[in-house]
């Protein structure tokens, strides 16, 4: 296989197409493994599994949401269970909101799901396409690394 030079004139097309390209593949994993959960859901559990207890306004500054937004979404969480609320131990009237047992099962249920999606249609990759496309995540990976500019 050869490789294809890319012109500088040509950047602004190929970000675009990295963006689509990485648009659509998210949108299809949420779309298969989030039934029943938003978007904003997903990530906001996602978020305490990571980050531990946050706030309300902490959790819809994290996730980029007003916090009424995130208040309807964390009171959807609150009845599947998925979360609970902690009163702050100096401040009654400010609670965090964590993440559950049964919340981090079900984050682990869609990624597992996710991954399958994608290790089923891998499956269906020639090994070249495969090598290629670890090369590839790698370049992503250095994209994502070097930030904002």
């Amino acid at each position: 296989m050869s490789a294809t030079i890319v012109e500088p004139a040509s950047i602004p097309e190929l970000a675009g197409r990295v963006r689509t390209v990485v648009t659509r593949l998210n949108r299809r994993l949420r779309r298969d493994a989030e039934k029943g959960l938003s978007p904003t859901a997903s990530l906001a559990l996602a978020s305490l599994r990571s980050r531990g207890p946050l706030s309300l306004g902490e959790l819809a500054a994290e996730e980029g949401v007003k916090p009424p937004t995130m208040t309807a979404t964390v009171q959807a969480l609150e009845e599947l269970r998925y979360v609970s609320r902690q009163s702050e131990p100096g401040d009654r009237r400010v609670s965090r909101i964590a993440i559950t047992a049964r919340g981090r099962q079900e984050l682990d249920r869609r990624r597992r799901q996710k991954t399958a999606y994608l290790a089923a249609r891998l499956q269906h990759f020639a090994p070249s396409e495969l090598t290629q496309l670890q090369r590839t995540l790698e370049l992503l990976e250095k994209l994502l690394a070097e930030g904002p500019r």
